[in-house]
């Protein structure tokens, strides 16, 4: 009897032990939730603070003398522009920039804005500085591109590509609708008028996607920035 007994007795630790491994896996992914949500508070703060200063750094390259950024989302379907700290989502893309002039008195510069657009190897994303006094775009900076190297990143490389962007005319028609000429790359050396952009040599498609990205962004950003310029020359002040 003593065998049959033995034999009949159910193994007593196996549910204990199952219970005990479920409640030690789920402390596991406790603990382990709470070190990511501890993590990612202690260093968002530091995230954003030095994608705050890349921004401030890339915009200060594409209009000198920025020391002052007002930031706003434009909504090009509404045409509307709206302060940040206003809105709940949304991409940053115009800024205000503000100087000092001679006796330190804050100067409005002009304004930047984001734009992108499809180039040989991917998408390309750039900053351009627009002064509403000369209508002109004065300065460019690509922020990411995949272009080839040697070749398409020349877009990025190249001085003389780069100058196109010093004084790249951008003048709207009479009713401050829409740009009076479209910007267009034309082959290397054959720029003719203020408003084209001279290619680089064996980077054609770079640079008629540079072309493409900035008219296809100034046809409607340029427009809204005039509808709302006096707001943009106080910048929130």
């Amino acid at each position: 009897m003593s065998a049959t007994a033995a034999h009949t007795v159910p193994h007593a630790h196996k549910p204990t032990s199952s219970l005990y491994m479920i409640v030690l896996l789920g402390a596991v992914s406790t603990v382990c939730g709470l070190i990511i949500v501890v993590a990612d508070m202690v260093t968002a703060e530091t995230i954003r603070n030095n994608l705050a200063q890349i921004t401030r750094e890339a915009v200060g390259e594409v209009l000198p003398g920025s020391t002052e950024l007002v930031k706003y989302v434009a909504d090009l379907e509404a045409g509307t522009i709206t302060p940040l700290a206003e809105v709940t989502g949304g991409a940053t893309n115009l800024f205000a920039c503000f100087g000092t002039d001679e006796s330190g008195q804050r100067r409005f510069l002009g304004c930047v804005s984001k734009a992108a657009g499809k180039g040989y190897a991917g998408t390309i994303e750039a900053l351009y500085a627009y002064s509403p006094d000369a209508q002109t775009i004065t300065g460019f900076k690509v922020l990411e591109s995949k272009e080839t190297p040697g070749l398409g990143d020349k877009i990025i490389l190249d001085n003389d590509f780069n100058a196109n962007f010093t004084n790249l005319d951008v003048a709207l028609n009479g009713d401050m609708t829409a740009l009076a000429n479209p910007i267009v790359t034309v082959k290397h050396g054959k720029k003719t008028d203020p408003w084209q952009i001279d290619a680089i040599s064996g980077a054609t498609v770079s640079s008629k996607a540079v072309g493409a990205l900035l008219d296809a962004s100034a046809e409607r950003m340029i427009p809204l920035i005039h509808q709302h310029l006096e707001e943009l020359r106080k910048g929130g002040a």
